[in-house]
This record gives C-alpha cells, structure tokens and sequence, in this order.
C-alpha cells in the first residue's frame, strides 16, 4: 500500500473513531497534538544517546586498553635489549649483582609476556618469542662455555620482541577500523531511524492539522453560507472539539433564526405593499376625479390642494416600489443570461420615460445601431432605467442627455451623461450607497429616496460588472456602465429576438463604433 493510501486509510479510521470519541476542548486536543507528535522524536533522542553512549563507552575503553598495549608492547623491547646486556655483562665481569638485576629483567619481562598472551596468543612471532623465553629464564652458572651457548641464543630476541610490538599496533589499528566501522554503522542507522521517525511525526503533525483546522473549516462554510444566504436545510454537524461542535450548534440555531427573520421581513413587505398600496390607489383616484370635476367644478385655491394630494400620492408610490425592488433586488442573486441588442433595450427605457423628457425639454442622443450582447437583460434595463431617472431629476430644464456605446475587448461600455449642475467631491464616495442623498438639489415635484443608484450599481456587480462616475469632456454629469460578455449556462439558455449567441462574437468587427446620434 503507496503512503498516501496508508494515510488515507489512517484518516478514515480515525474520522470513524473521533465520532466515539471527542476531544472535551480544543485545548486538550492541541496538547495531545503536541505530545504525539513530539513522541517519535523523543524515541530518536532516546536512541541516538543511547547509540552514542555506546560509541563514547566502546572508544574509551579502546583507548585505554590500545594505550596499555603499546606501552607493554614497547616495554617488552626494551626488557629484551636489557636483558642482553645483563647477560653479556655479567658473562664478563662475573658480579652477583648483574645476575640478580637479570633474574629482576626476566621476571618483568614475564610478567608482561603473560598479560599479553590473551591477546596474541595464536600469534607466531608471540609464540617464538614466548618459546625464546623460556630459554632465557635461567642464567647459568659463570663458565665460557655455558655462557657463549646461552649469549647465542639472544640471537633475534631482540628483533621477535620488535615484531611483536609491530603486531600489537597492527591489530590496534585493526581494532580503530572496526570501531569506525561500527560508529559508520551506528550513524547510518541513525539516520534512516531520523528519516522514518521524522517522517513520522511531520504525517502526524499534517493529521493533526487537518483534525483541527477541518472544523474551523466547517465553521468557515457555515458562516460563509450564512453571510451569502446559501444555507442548506440540513447543515453537517461540526465534527472536533466540544466547543467547536457547540459553536457549529449556534450558527445552526443563527441560521434557523435568520431564516425566521427572512420569512418575517418578506411578509411584512408584502402586507405593506398590499396594505399601503390599496387606500393609496383610492386617495389618488379620489384626486383624480376631483380633477376631472366629476364632483363638481373646483376653484383655483381647490385644484392646487388637489394637485398636491396627487404629487404626494405619486411620490408615496414611487418610493413603495423602489422599496420593493431594492429589496427584490437584495434576495435575487441568480443571473437570467440572454442575448440581446443593447440599442432596443435603449429605445425601450427612454419611451418609459418620454413624457418626462418632454416635459423636461431635454435634448436626447442615443444609439440606433445594433449591438449584440449577452448579460442580464432585465438588470442591465434597471440600471439604465435608474440613471435615466436620474438625469432626469437632477438634469437642466431643456438640458442634454446623451447615451454612448461601445465594446472594448470583450466589455461593454455604456456612458448616460447629462447637463447640470457637478456633483460634489464631497458626494463622490457616497454616491451608490442606499438612502443616501447628496448636497446637490434635486429638481421636479417627488422627492428621490436615495436608493435608485444603490439598486443601479447593485445590478452591475451581480453580472461583475461595474458603475462609476467619470469626467466627461462634455457634459458636466457622467456615469459609466461596463459590463462583461457573459456566457450562457448550460442548461435554460434563453435568447432574445431569435438571435442565437454566435451571430456577433465579442470583440468581432461589428461591434467596434460608438454611437452618438440623435
């Protein structure tokens, strides 16, 4: 079995043993993280100091017993050359005290002989040696013949005496090479025990790693589909420590709460909407009628309290819906992909808002050609449709409004720029924030709501696209839409005026110019 699948294997089993057993805190889990991990290092610290203990012992004791050798292996040289000139003095001037300094010689020198027979006893030039010995061991009686026999037989003592020393450094040497040999040894066993038990704790750590961050990652998709409003029905439980497994309980009940809230929100919107929207019809029919001069025929004091009535109505109504859809807009994600002229869906926005314009007297270039694209038709309306509006609010009486496009590498660029007055730099950074109203006044009988460019540059970021404004060379006023080609998805793809997806490709030729006609 390869190593992976061992630790897949290990994974398995011990996922099947941590749902019997489970860590009380995740502290308790981090120490005993700690001390299994440090365990197979703690074992190649044992064994290396007792490996090198043994080392340390084994050369110690060598080199003492290396040094004892040579110093008796050398000694017995010299109580050999001694030895002779004993003898040959004592051949000559025949004096007591020369013998006994001989008897004292040889004595010594067996005395070392015999420490050294363990260890070269199977040794030839030992044995000669040690048979040469015994030869010498009495010193006869002064006489010339005894004693030319026994001069003659020192004959090579001396040179058996040098080769045993040299034997005793050979298998000194011999014995040095084995001990590094053995320290050789005693190391590349260390090492390989270092590889495994390394390798070891570096599997553990990696395990114990994933066993405690896989429920903080749990923790982090659940979070993550609370934020996003993805959450499942039946959320996995948190497996790891107790109180990880407690904090996943808690976001399961925040979830069930949020989900609560949601269902109450959605609700109360739609009761309010009903609610709201039912007297105010009634107010504004009422208003229109008194206008037509069905319940009689108003004075002028009585036509501009109704007038009123009915501005009033419209803006009430006006900001119900805006409500409604900024909300819709909020809790829709998915993008309806479909292909599309960008010119037609143009037209179509600025009929919506022709009595406006005209009431307005504002001058209007737009695009006429067409302009494949794909993206979310109805979101990209909306933004049109907000800015519009507001170039409408906020533009010049007998103002521009000039509508530009153009494809720019795979990215649409749309630009609805107005005249009027600037907008603040002060206003700038807030400007598609929901409810928030800049300094500049807007113009015209309803009073905005603060949320039209919030739910314009809302609908851009769901196609990952983007809304800002931008200088213009022209007109005071300019807002930029661009937009990626986006692709279809693979299953409910829809099309628009039976133009199939392929019929412009982005970035082709046809769609190069940028328009500004009237």
């Amino acid at each position: 079995m390869t190593p992976m699948g061992i630790l897949h294997r290990a994974i398995f089993m011990t996922t099947k043993l941590s749902r019997r057993w489970r860590p009380r805190s995740l502290l308790q889990l981090v120490l005993l993280a700690f001390v299994v991990v440090m365990l197979p290092i703690a074992v190649l610290m044992f064994q290396a100091g007792q490996a090198l203990s043994q080392l340390s012992t084994l050369a110690d004791q060598s080199a003492r017993e290396a040094v004892e050798e040579t110093r008796r292996a050398r000694m017995l040289s010299t109580l050999a050359l001694q030895m002779e000139r004993s003898a040959r003095q004592y051949a000559v001037i025949e004096e007591e005290g020369l013998r006994d300094i001989y008897d004292q010689k040889v004595r010594q020198f067996g005395e070392l002989l015999q420490q050294h027979e363990s260890l070269m006893r199977d040794n030839p030039d030992f044995q000669s040696l040690a048979e040469r010995y015994q030869q010498l061991r009495y010193l006869p009686q002064a006489s010339v013949d005894d004693m030319s026999a026994f001069l003659e037989r020192f004959s090579g003592f001396a040179s058996e005496s040098d080769a045993v020393r040299k034997a005793t450094n050979d298998l000194i040497d011999t014995r040095i090479a084995n001990i590094r040999e053995q320290a050789d040894a005693v190391k590349a066993r260390l090492w390989m025990q270092t590889a495994a038990l390394v390798s070891a704790s570096l599997m553990l750590m990696l395990f114990f790693t994933w066993l405690i961050t896989r429920p903080i990652r749990q923790l982090e998709r659940r979070i993550f589909g609370l934020g996003s409003g993805e959450c499942s029905d039946t959320p996995i439980r948190i497996q790891g420590p107790a109180e990880l497994v407690q904090l996943g309980d808690r976001l399961t009940w925040l979830s069930g709460r949020l989900s609560e809230l949601e269902a109450q929100k959605q609700q109360f919107l739609r009761h309010m909407s009903h609610e709201l929207k039912t007297p105010l019809t009634s107010v504004r029919e009422g208003t229109s009628l008194l206008s037509d001069g069905v319940a009689g025929e108003l004075n002028e004091r009585q036509s501009e309290v109704v007038r009123l009535i009915d501005e009033n109505g419209q803006e009430l109504q006006t900001l119900i819906e805006q409500l409604l859809d900024y909300n819709l807009l909020q809790n829709s994600r998915r993008m309806k992909v479909t292909s599309f002229d960008v010119a037609t869906v143009i037209q179509e926005v600025l009929s919506k808002h022709r009595l406006a314009l005209d009431n307005k007297g504002m001058r209007i270039k737009s695009p006429h050609h067409p302009l494949k694209w794909q993206a979310d038709r109805e979101r990209t309306a909306r933004v049109l449709d907000n800015l519009i509006s507001n170039a409408i609010a906020y533009g010049d009486d007998g103002g521009q409004l000039v509508i530009r496009v153009s494809n720019q590498h795979d990215w649409l660029v749309l630009d609805v720029a107005n005249s009027g007055e600037p907008i603040a730099e002060a206003d700038r950074e807030h400007l598609f924030e929901a409810f928030y109203q800049g300094s500049v006044r807007r113009k015209g009988p309803l009073k905005g709501s603060g949320i039209g460019l919030s739910v314009a540059a809302d609908c851009a970021k769901l196609q990952d696209g983007q809304l800002a404004l931008v200088d213009d060379a022209e007109l005071p006023v300019c807002f930029r839409l661009t937009l990626p080609w986006a692709d279809f998805p693979t299953h409910g793809t829809q099309y628009e005026n039976d133009a199939a997806p392929d019929e412009t490709l982005p970035g082709g030729d046809s769609r190069k110019e940028t328009w500004s006609v009237k």
